[in-house]
């Protein structure tokens, strides 16, 4: 091992030479070794830094991911990491990365890692705990990403009051994008947090409770069981729920929506070895249906649409996932809808469709959209849009003071939408709402500004997409959509306003990275 001069054993450290400093330019990252931990060293304007080189959300490698200025974008789901602190700026993931000490002398790069956090890949931000005494409460209603980054960073940031966190599902914050494409984990395995994690902080985490009513002049939140909860600051993250089927025979054995970890686990169990039908076309319902392509003894997928994802997508991509799909014998009936589910004592076997066609079932699994988790606001004043999605501005507030929205349940100003009010479901987004909504609880002024980023997983290759195309007039291709390689640049008003991928990393971190930074791309400068 290389030591460079000076350097004390006894403090515990290893240290390795890494480079030299003439070996990297300005603006490039390298992955080093220090003994067998590897590290991300990176030049920014004349200086080295070293951090964590794996992503804390799902372990990617970072050196493969976008450096712009101070932060690096990961290639796969879009986290960010200053290279400097290893602080995480941009979701998903919760945790830093470890930052290590960088020495440069005579021309050689030296790092240094502590060799008590020689094994460490991840780093917990340092958070406060409950002080007995501080009589303030902010509430959080909603057990998703939204609550859990909220309540992070209110002790991040010295909030020494109660926090509650409130949550009808029966596990504290669990991994939900993971439910869709991998449906038989265990709940151990998308545990966000550990409960010994959330006693340590002093976050009350409160299962299979609702919120039924609120009432904001008391501050008063009324739970399913009857009881009632004072709040000084109230955070609405709620979600939504899948929107059910309408057709008669909705409610047989063997329908299912997908929104708990208990359903996962259900719709795996009853569809190995059975016929299984998939409405809905669109991300969840492809992802299911990828999942059972290989476990159900036969999988049809029923769309609306001619093909899968056509509306936000487009056509090409939606063609070609579909075809992948079809290479694994799942059957698609496109341009078509369910009229009717029929069964047979009380259980479904047989889905009929508009076009006549009837559909041996043994399991009906619906994806057909969601509906945002706003009723129990009835009566409180609290503004929802026409589509009950809970209205907020850029600071997360809600028309009402102390009472705060964020995430999938809200409708809020996108700024690379010219501020006009979106209602986004994408996790990345949830968790930025919930770090904003935290900050202005605590008068720190911060408007939410992150870029919408979403991954969806087909048969283990994942389609990667950034921006926001709602409204896009032509696709702009890189690469061959048939050969399963490309880069899609959505256009509109002669801008690129969003990008889609498959085995084109970091293409679509880049182009966030790009819009992050209030660059515009023109359609000229796709091509």
């Amino acid at each position: 091992m290389n030591q460079f001069p000076g350097q004390d054993e006894e403090q515990g450290d290893v240290t390795a030479l890494v480079c030299l400093e003439a070996d990297m330019q300005d603006g490039q990252m390298k992955e080093v070794s220090v003994e067998d931990q590897k590290v991300l060293l990176v030049r920014t304007r004349g200086q080295y830094s070293a951090v964590g080189s794996q992503c804390s959300h799902y372990n990617a490698p970072l050196v493969k991911g976008a450096l712009v200025g101070d932060r690096v974008r990961c290639p796969f789901h879009g986290a960010c990491f200053n290279v400097r602190s290893g602080d995480i700026e941009e979701y998903p993931g919760l945790d830093c990365l470890p930052n290590y000490k960088v020495k440069v002398q005579d021309g050689k790069v030296y790092v240094s890692i502590s060799r008590k956090s020689l094994k460490l890949t991840r780093r917990v931000k340092e958070m406060s705990s409950r002080v007995p005494g501080v009589n303030h409460t902010i509430l959080l209603i909603g057990g998703g990403p939204a609550s859990l980054v909220c309540a992070e960073t209110l002790r991040q940031n010295q909030y020494q009051g109660r926090i509650i966190m409130v949550t009808k599902d029966t596990l504290p914050p669990f991994d939900k994008p993971k439910l869709s494409k991998a449906l038989n984990l265990d709940s151990s395995d998308i545990l966000l947090r550990s409960i010994d994690f959330f006693q340590q902080h002093g976050i009350e985490v409160w299962t299979q409770k609702e919120a039924v009513s609120v009432n904001p002049s008391d501050k008063m939140v009324k739970l399913s069981d009857g009881t009632v909860q004072h709040y000084e600051q109230l955070l609405i993250s709620t979600g939504c729920r899948a929107r059910p089927l309408t057709c008669p025979g909705w409610d047989l054995r063997g329908v299912k929506l997908l929104q708990t970890h208990e359903d996962a686990k259900e719709i795996h169990s009853s569809c190995v070895g059975q016929r299984a039908v998939v409405i809905g076309a669109s991300f969840i319902g492809m992802e299911v249906a990828s999942y059972m392509s290989d476990k159900a003894a036969s999988v049809v997928v029923v769309g609306t649409s001619v093909y899968p994802y056509e509306q936000s997508l487009g056509p090409e991509i939606g063609k070609m996932s579909m075809q992948m799909l079809e290479e694994q014998n799942v059957k698609f009936y496109m341009n078509d809808r369910v009229t009717e589910i029929r069964g047979e004592n009380g259980q479904v076997k047989e889905v009929v469709l508009k076009s006549g066609a009837v559909l041996e079932a043994d399991v009906v699994i619906a994806g057909i959209g969601v509906i945002p988790n706003s009723d129990f606001l009835a009566g409180s004043q609290v503004e929802v849009d026409s589509k009950k999605a809970v209205i907020i501005d850029k600071f997360m507030r809600t028309n009402i003071p102390d009472v705060f929205g964020a995430g999938d349940v809200t409708s809020f100003p996108l700024s690379i939408h010219g501020d006009q009010r979106v209602n986004i479901g994408h996790w990345q987004m949830a968790q930025a709402h919930g770090k904003v909504a935290a900050l202005n609880m605590l008068k720190k002024l911060t408007k939410i500004d992150s870029i919408p980023f979403f991954w969806t997983v087909l048969l283990g290759k994942s389609i990667r997409y950034a921006g926001y195309g709602e409204g896009y007039t032509e696709i702009v291709f890189k690469g061959k959509v048939e050969e399963r390689k490309f880069l899609a640049f959505y256009i509109k008003d002669e801008v690129v306003v969003a990008a889609a991928s498959l085995m084109f990393d970091p293409a679509v971190s880049r182009l966030a990275e790009a819009m992050a930074t209030g660059r515009l791309i023109t359609k000229a400068q796709a091509q």
